[in-house]
């Protein structure tokens, strides 16, 4: 039976580790029946995502077997970076229908203490990796997408409220949600349309730089609407909707996965 992405060709950037909500919402794109490549931050990474892709277990109704998911390195840190990655997935995918970005980084002494502490270069480093890149891959990933397209970002609730300890990434994800805005304006002509996740906290790898994230999750198990954190697995089913066709008439969009914490909090 085909799956909802079924003839589609999908990139997911950042890939880092079997925890991370990008490799769910890898195995989600595969299991949809869409064609499936990964990026990569840097050659050290790469044996960890070529293991992972062992997860991917080869399936007769899907057209795409694990062997043959192109993996591509890209230093989203720069211009040149970006390009070569996409040039070079351009020969595996000449026509992309989706590609994810699921990437952010800060310093982490920037991640402690007070915000009014952050330091300069903590403040530009998060920005630039956590929000530019969207930029920055969406420029080059246009000019593959010649049918249309489906852009999804991944964001938190920090962007718009106070998070104990989230600190610099606050203001990176308020300005990755206004780049998905203005993205959306600039590409909708072209058919490309440009949305976000707002997740609720999961317990990634990355995650564990925010102290007492633990504690986070606790306080919204019992106050949530649904009473309850979500699973990387619930993101990247919204993730799915929004890079398939049921979703062709949404752009500039936030769609929240976070148990209704959004509504309450």
């Amino acid at each position: 039976m085909p799956g909802l992405l079924a003839g589609k060709n999908v990139v997911v950037m950042g890939v880092a580790n079997r925890r991370s909500i990008a490799w769910a919402v890898a195995r989600a794109v595969h299991a949809q029946g869409g064609r499936l490549a990964l990026t990569y931050q840097s050659g050290r990474v790469r044996p960890r995502v070529e293991r992972l892709l062992a997860d991917l277990a080869p399936d007769p109704d899907l057209t795409q077997a694990p062997a043959d998911v192109p993996l591509v390195e890209c230093d989203v840190a720069s211009d040149d970076g970006v390009n070569r990655a996409m040039k070079k997935l351009a020969r595996d995918m000449p026509t992309l229908d989706g590609l994810v970005h699921s990437i952010a980084y800060a310093p982490a002494n920037d991640l402690q203490g007070s915000f009014v502490e952050t330091t300069r270069d903590g403040f530009a480093v998060a920005n630039d990796i956590s929000s530019y890149s969207l930029i920055a891959a969406a420029r080059e990933a246009r000019r593959l997408m010649a049918r249309g397209g489906a852009i999804v970002t991944m964001t938190y609730a920090g962007s718009h409220r106070v998070i104990p300890n989230y600190n610099v990434m606050g203001p990176a994800k308020a300005s990755l949600e206004s780049s998905v805005r203005y993205l959306a304006a600039d590409l909708g002509p072209a058919e490309i349309r440009v949305n976000a996740v707002s997740a609720g906290p999961i317990h990634t790898v990355a995650a564990r730089s925010i102290k007492d994230f633990a504690g986070m999750l606790e306080l919204l198990q019992t106050h949530t609407p649904l009473r309850r954190n979500v699973t990387a697995e619930e993101v990247a089913d919204a993730v799915v909707f929004l890079l398939s066709d049921l979703s062709r008439a949404i752009t500039g969009e936030i769609v929240h996965v976070d148990a209704g914490a959004h509504a309450v909090t």
